[in-house]
């Protein structure tokens, strides 16, 4: 039907021009022109009359329909013309109406731990270097004096992908690709994230992060080793922490030292964060071993260096007094609110 088919149109254009009103002039326009006394809609009202009685039934109660709709929303519209136009008399601005507040972002402590550590070791003269998370064998181990019957070899210590590559289960892969690249002397830093197929727990997680570093050149001693250490020791824990060096084994360094630091807690008196003896580890070192210089081509008897590597969660965890690993990966934002 011809009449119902104008109806719809006038319906369309009714709600596009409607958009179109900033004032009360614009709305009367609209009013005027659709269900004014000579508007659309009113004229489609008055032509019914030609119409056969079932056609004229139907396109009476659409058209109605039609005129109670365009009077409730020209109503709306001037009922929100009305409200703008007083708040532009006050300025704009409802004081009255309670304020949003906005979450703040803030960086996350394992991200705010790693820069730290970065930062110290940069200040003194190291510099950051990246590398592949999906690792050969040969950067993972073998080129760090990591024999094939190594336990970390093993499945069940490696996420192996296929059996050449796996995911790095530390930052030393870098140190390799470094000292491919360049000659001595060498003094970087890699952070990054590292992968072992451990149990979850309180503190253990499949995947974590780790800052290594290493230093070669001529004539480097394992006491320069235990400046850089105990510089780094001060900077990050404070100046009245005290450091020590216990003996361990590392493949790839040669002689090799856990580093402990005084309790942070008890200041070395003995509670249940350091079981009571005083010292926390927080980290690995030692002198490279003459066989990780001969598989990247360096002389080893011209050439010495010391490496170190931390776990950036261990780290924090002393730092803010978290006892449980899983926390930094659970994005529960009332545990990462309290470092805002």
């Amino acid at each position: 039907m011809d009449v119902l088919k104008r109806l719809d149109e006038i319906k369309s254009d009714f709600e596009e021009e409607l958009t179109h009103c900033r004032d009360a002039g614009d709305l009367e326009a609209v009013r005027v022109k659709y269900v004014g006394r000579k508007g659309e809609l009113t004229g489609i009202l008055r032509s019914l009359s030609g119409l056969s009685p079932e056609e004229k039934r139907e396109a009476g109660k659409r058209a109605n329909v039609l005129k109670n709709e365009f009077a409730g929303s020209l109503a709306e519209i001037k009922e929100r013309l009305k409200s703008e136009r007083a708040r532009e008399k006050e300025g704009g601005l409802d004081v009255t109406l309670p304020g949003i507040r906005h979450r703040m972002g803030t960086v996350h402590p394992l991200t705010r731990t790693m820069a730290r550590i970065n930062e110290i070791f940069v200040s003194l003269g190291f510099r950051i270097a990246e590398g592949p998370e999906i690792e050969s064998e040969f950067y993972n181990f073998e080129a760090l004096n990591i024999p094939l019957d190594h336990p970390s070899r093993d499945a069940f210590d490696t996420f192996y992908i296929d059996r050449e590559y796996l995911l790095r289960s530390h930052t030393s892969n870098v140190q390799v690709h470094v000292m491919q690249r360049q000659s001595p002397p060498v003094q970087v830093i890699m952070p990054g994230r590292v992968y072992r197929p451990d149990a979850v727990d309180a503190t253990h997680s499949f995947m974590f992060h780790q800052v290594e570093g290493l230093l070669v050149d001529e004539d480097v001693k394992f006491s320069d080793l235990k400046g850089v250490l105990s510089v780094f020791c001060k900077s990050m824990f404070g100046e009245d922490i005290k450091m020590r060096l216990r003996p361990h084994f590392f493949p790839f360094t040669e002689p090799s030292a856990e580093v402990d630091i005084s309790c942070i807690i008890c200041k070395g008196e003995g509670c249940r964060v350091c079981s009571g003896n005083g010292w926390l580890e927080i980290l690995g070192a030692g002198m490279v071993n003459p066989k990780v210089f001969e598989a990247v081509g360096y002389d080893p008897e011209k050439y010495t260096g010391f490496a170190f590597g931390m776990g950036v969660e261990r780290i924090a965890m002393l730092l803010y007094g978290i006892d449980d690993i899983r926390l930094f990966y659970e994005n529960d934002v009332r545990f990462l609110e309290q470092f805002i």
